[in-house]
C-alpha cells in the first residue's frame, strides 16, 4: 500500500508539474494581457514537434534551446500581426480568432509532419533510473521534468513579483498610457509577454513529447485540461495555477492507483442502489475509470463554492 502511494505520488507530481508548464504560459497572457488563448495547446504541439525534427540532426538538447524560441517567435509574430488587430474588437473575436489559429496549427502540423506518430525519444544521458524504491525505478527523465517545471516556477515568480521588468509589464496592464510617457514601448511589451508565454509552451512540448507521444492530436488531449486548470487556480494567477496543477495530477493519479468502485463511493455518502435499479450500471464503474473526468467534476465545484478560483480575486 505504502509502494502504491508513494508512486502515485511522484507520478502526480510528474504529471501536475507538467501541466503547470503548459498552464503557466497561457496564465501569463491572460494575466497580461486578459487574451484567453484557446490555440495555447497547439504552441505545445508545435514545441515537441520543432524539438523532433532539430533533434533528429542536432540532439535533444539543442532542441530543448531552439524549438521554444522558434516557438516563442512565431507567438510574438501572431500577437503582433494578427492579435493585435483582432484586440480592438474585443473578448469575443478574440477566442475565435485563437480557436480557428488551434485548427489551422494542427492541419499545418499534419501536412508537415504527416499523421503518424513520431518517434521522439529523451536523451541518452538521462535514460537511466534515479533512484528505486520497493523494487521499482523512478527515471532520472521524470525528475528532470520535475526539476524543469519547479525552476520554470521560480523564475517566473521572480521576475514577476521582484524584478524591474516585471515591475513594467504590470504597471503597463493597469497604466500604459503613463508606462508610454516615462519612455517604454506598451505593444512591444505586450508582444513580447505573448511570444515569452507560448515559448513557455514550447518548452512543456519539448519535455512532454518524449513521454506523451507526439502526435498530431497532442494539443487536443492537454487543452481542455490547461484552461481548467486557469480557472481552478483563479485567472490570471501564477501562484493558483500551480496548486490546481499539483491539485489535478495527484487526483488523477491517486484514482488511476486506486482499486475503488463505485459502490464503495455511493457508500461512503449513505447512498446504495439495489441490482434492479436503473442506475446499476453504476455499479460496474470504477475509480480509474472515472479519472480522466475528476478534474472536470472539480471544476463544477469550484464555481460553486468559489467562482473566482483557488487564488483569484474578484473584480471591483
Amino acid at each position: 500500500m505504502l509502494e502504491v502511494f508513494i508512486f502515485s505520488t511522484l507520478n502526480g507530481l510528474v504529471t501536475g508539474l507538467l501541466l503547470f508548464m503548459l498552464a503557466s504560459g497561457l496564465t501569463l497572457i491572460f494575466s497580461m494581457m486578459g487574451v484567453l488563448n484557446f490555440a495555447h495547446a497547439s504552441f505545445y504541439m508545435l514545441g515537441a514537434y520543432f524539438a523532433y525534427s532539430i533533434s533528429l540532426h542536432l540532439g535533444f538538447w539543442m532542441g530543448l534551446i531552439f524549438a521554444p524560441l522558434i516557438v516563442g517567435i512565431l507567438g510574438a509574430v501572431v500577437e503582433r500581426f494578427a492579435l493585435r488587430r483582432v484586440h480592438a474588437h474585443g473578448h469575443v473575436a478574440e477566442l475565435v480568432f485563437t480557436f480557428g489559429l488551434a485548427f489551422l496549427i494542427e492541419e499545418a502540423v499534419q501536412f508537415f509532419w504527416g499523421p503518424d506518430t513520431k518517434n521522439y525519444q529523451s536523451p541518452d544521458i538521462l535514460d537511466f533510473p534515479l533512484f528505486t524504491l520497493f523494487g521499482q525505478e523512478f527515471s532520472a527523465y521524470r525528475g528532470f521534468m520535475i526539476a524543469i517545471s519547479v525552476g520554470i516556477f521560480i523564475g517566473l515568480y521572480y521576475v514577476l513579483t521582484r524584478s524591474r521588468i516585471g515591475i513594467i509589464i504590470q504597471a503597463a496592464i493597469t497604466h500604459p498610457h503613463t508606462v508610454a510617457n516615462l519612455g517604454h514601448n506598451v505593444p512591444f511589451i505586450f508582444m513580447g509577454v505573448f511570444g515569452v508565454g507560448t515559448a513557455l509552451a514550447g518548452v512543456a512540448g519539448v519535455i512532454a513529447g518524449p513521454v506523451l507521444t507526439t502526435f498530431p492530436g497532442m494539443a487536443v488531449v492537454l487543452g481542455s485540461i490547461v484552461f481548467v486548470i486557469v480557472v481552478i487556480g483563479g485567472l490570471g494567477s501564477l501562484g493558483g495555477a500551480f496548486i490546481a496543477s499539483l491539485l489535478i495530477g495527484l487526483l488523477q493519479s491517486y484514482a488511476i492507483a486506486s482499486n475503488v468502485g463505485m459502490p464503495d463511493l455511493l457508500n461512503l455518502v449513505g447512498l446504495e442502489f439495489s441490482r434492479d435499479h436503473p442506475l446499476t450500471d453504476l455499479w460496474t464503474l470504477t475509480l480509474p475509470q472515472i479519472a480522466p473526468i475528476l478534474p472536470f467534476l472539480l471544476l463544477v465545484l469550484v464555481l460553486i463554492f468559489r467562482p473566482t478560483g483557488i487564488a483569484g480575486k474578484r473584480e471591483q
